[in-house]
């Protein structure tokens, strides 16, 4: 009997701009490819152009007439996330939807951002919160859903409060959590605050599961020189259709969560599969280190003092 693969099917999007992070490979660009496939113009902000062009030019193949472009981004600058902001404040088109997709994982060794940030935090959380802050004008105009794309990994794990450089003792994977949470805990609170103050956004989670993409794949500018060993064993179970998912299915969460927005404020959704790392896209219950209002806020007020970029009081 053949496996059935799960899907989604999503709404008419037409008219609607969505701005999808880190979608110049993996789960990102078929996010992006399924969102112009229903109609969205989508907007594709990367820090290598070349690899960008594949990316737009594989949408555009895939989906004729499909509205994509791209724009210049380095997360881990925070000059960067100003100068993408400017410009499309400047364009001044609405954004209905707003993935923050892309992160990095679990370098060797401790690295850091432009701004002096341990890398892991200032990519996948600082960059991701300034952006949207400084986006909120346009989200807010067009009733935007804001999807985080958040992690397993976030299901163990802790706020390094007093280190949260990881200065003194730098771990891979912690540091990795403590990104991907403190996303999920500033996306919680983005929604609070919208719902309590009238912003007009809807804020939720959503994570992959497990699939191979390229977070653990070579990367030798963050000091990998070849795939990680759990890379290799992700990409034979997925060939395999064992366990965990594909880029395909594993897009499926944050597609649901996005266009699904009324469903998808304030909660998570992820695989409903056996361990949550494959299958359909469902809603799940927060992770224990997402339930805490009050760490939530903590994160809120000290994300912003990192960033120097505030949203809204």
């Amino acid at each position: 009997m053949a496996r059935m693969t799960p899907d989604l099917n999503l709404p008419d999007l037409t008219g609607r701009r969505a701005v999808i992070t880190g979608a110049s490979d993996g789960i990102g660009v078929v996010i992006a490819r399924r969102l112009a496939a229903a109609g969205a113009e989508v907007v594709l902000p990367v820090r290598n152009p070349a690899k960008g062009e594949r990316a737009a030019d594989g949408i555009r193949r895939a989906v004729p007439g499909a509205t994509v472009s791209l724009r210049s981004l380095d997360l881990s600058s925070l000059a960067s996330v100003g100068r993408l902001a400017e410009s499309l404040l400047d364009e001044g088109a609405p954004i209905s939807f707003f993935i923050a997709n892309a992160g990095v994982m679990s370098p060797p060794e401790r690295r850091t951002t432009e701004d002096g940030y341990e890398l892991q935090l200032g990519a996948n959380h600082l960059g991701h919160a300034a952006l949207v802050a400084a986006l909120m004008p346009l989200l807010s105009d067009s009733e935007a859903s804001i999807t985080w794309q958040i992690s397993v990994a976030a299901s163990r794990g802790e706020i390094s409060w007093e280190d949260p450089q990881h200065l003194r003792s730098y771990d891979p994977m912690r540091a990795y959590q403590q990104s991907k949470i403190a996303l999920g805990l500033l996306g919680l609170e983005l929604d609070r605050r919208s719902l309590a103050g009238g912003w007009g956004v809807r804020s939720g989670l959503s994570h992959p599961g497990v699939a191979p993409t390229n977070l653990l794949a070579a990367q030798p500018d963050l000091g990998r020189d070849g795939d990680t060993l759990a890379r290799r064993i992700i990409g034979a179970l997925s060939r395999r259709g064992l366990l965990v998912g594909t880029p395909e299915t594993a897009a499926l969460p944050a597609l649901l969560a996005a266009t699904s927005p009324q469903e998808g404020s304030g909660r998570l959704h992820g695989p409903s599969g056996p361990g949550h790392i494959g299958g359909g896209p469902g809603l799940q219950r927060l992770y224990r280190p997402l339930r805490d209002a009050e760490e939530a806020r903590r994160v809120w007020e000290w994300t912003q003092e990192l960033t120097g970029v505030p949203f809204p009081r």
